[in-house]
């Protein structure tokens, strides 16, 4: 199968933002016929993000030699950015809550992003109203929108007003996110421990991942270590939960609770943290430092750490420290308003699925392992960010994609063999979209509930 322009495109962007060089991203095998309908390349990004982390692997795996043979499938790939799984015999639970969703404002258009409780307390206590879905569209309609975005962030709720790409090129923050690279990273400490032997057969195996991240991105980062031998430890506040995701994100995970609010527990993470090979984190940078975990005590703590974090709306700019969600950044960049006007429709149209959260999450997975590869090579550890708003850049930035049939619904031939047993009951999985000669992709624990295991490596 040859490349799209958009393919090519969009891994050359990712692969030399992750230092890699231009030859070795010709190394990827493409396969899988269909693509996403949407008003942006959405499957070609989905296959490039991917082959990065394949790239990624490869690389490490290689160290110095001949890359394996890295396969990606763009129809499984496109797939996976829905969701991996399908229930046999249980119903899958509501992505969304009753109040989340798109309200005309008096001037256009708002999405509230409600389905945390506290979220969508933040958002009722502006408008006044019960949460019904009749009684907040009354209350959203009598607000202009910016007015009503403000008074949501302001009361630490979520929400975003719809914006043309023109509006969001000349909004601080959509100028600001287009001066940032696509993955910032900077030199950490020097390692004060030997690199273990690298198993070709399962590359990460004993390679420890701390996982702080929730919805969607950085979840979707840690699956993929897991999915080549990382032990994944990830950590969630015990007063937190995600059912509509959970069967997708905790595949391969063991899954823990600290309260980093209590001294003892923020012990804990420090342990943790010390022994830790790579650690993954989607809180605000703010909030890590207010909690004596900035950046450069991270390092301290555990010398040569690999850092990898993300977040929404981008480091720089006025919205830097803003909460956000795919579906936010899409209305506030502009997609939202692009798919609209794409399909003619007469409301936001955003992307078929959340692109920016799954894409961004590949980028991470292939910061991670370049991290390690450059731990291997120099004794060092490293800092990697990037953000969701940057991966929107990058997506409306990608040539149109053109001629391709939409994609078909997912079909038995697309899952693996036989059911995994989660926590919910037997599921069928989608097979991997990345393969590597001699290194499969394969989760050593079925997805599960938060905090069932130990905070314990």
């Amino acid at each position: 199968m040859s490349p799209s322009p958009a393919f090519t495109a969009a891994l050359s962007e990712i692969w030399t933002a992750l230092g890699g060089a231009h030859a070795e991203s010709a190394a990827v095998r493409l396969s899988g016929a269909g693509r996403l309908s949407s008003a942006f390349p959405v499957s070609d990004l989905a296959a490039a993000s991917v082959a990065a982390a394949g790239l990624a692997l490869g690389t490490l795996r290689a160290q110095g030699g001949p890359l394996p043979e890295i396969a990606v499938d763009s129809r499984l790939a496109s797939l996976w950015f829905s969701t991996s799984y399908r229930p046999e015999g249980w119903p899958a639970p509501p992505v969304w809550d009753a109040v989340a969703g798109d309200y005309r404002t008096a001037d256009g258009w708002i999405r509230l992003h409600t389905n945390a409780p506290h979220h969508r307390a933040a958002a009722l206590s502006v408008l006044c109203t019960p949460a019904d879905r009749e009684a907040v569209a009354a209350a959203v309609a009598r607000w202009t929108g910016e007015d009503l975005e403000a008074a949501i962030v302001a009361a630490n709720g979520c929400a975003a007003v719809m914006r043309t790409q023109e509006e969001w090129a000349v909004h601080p923050q959509g100028a600001a996110v287009a001066r940032e690279p696509l993955i910032w990273r900077a030199e950490g400490t020097a390692s004060d421990r030997p690199e273990a032997r690298l198993d070709p057969v399962r590359p990460l195996a004993g390679v420890r991942v701390l996982d702080l991240t929730r919805v969607l991105a950085g979840p979707t980062a840690t699956r993929v270590l897991a999915g080549f031998g990382a032990d994944v430890l990830r950590i969630d506040p015990p007063f937190w939960d995600e059912p509509a995701v959970l069967p997708d994100m905790t595949l391969g995970k063991r899954r823990a609770h600290l309260d980093l609010r209590e001294a003892e527990d923020r012990q804990q993470l420090a342990v943790l943290l010390s022994e830790a090979d790579i650690l993954v984190h989607g809180y605000r940078s703010d909030a890590l430092e207010a909690m004596g975990f900035g950046a450069e005590a991270r390092q301290d703590i555990r010398p040569g750490l690999v850092d990898v974090s993300l977040d929404a709306y981008g480091w720089t700019g006025p919205w830097a420290q803003r909460r956000g969600f795919d579906s936010l950044v899409q209305m506030s960049s502009g997609i939202a308003h692009a798919g609209m006007v794409r399909y003619g429709k007469d409301r936001p149209t955003p992307l078929p699925v959340q692109a920016l959260d799954h894409a961004t999450g590949y980028l991470l997975a292939a910061a991670a392992l370049r991290g390690l590869t450059l731990r291997r090579e120099t004794g060092r550890g490293s800092l990697w960010r990037t953000s969701l708003a940057r991966t929107a850049r990058l997506l409306v930035d990608l040539p149109a994609a053109t001629g391709e049939a939409p994609l078909a619904p997912a079909e038995e031939a697309d899952f693996a063999p036989g059911l995994e047993q989660s926590a919910w009951g037997p599921l069928h999985r989608l097979k991997p979209p990345l393969r590597i000669k001699g290194t499969p992709m394969a989760w050593d624990h079925p997805a599960g509930l938060l905090g069932v295991d130990a905070p314990l490596w």
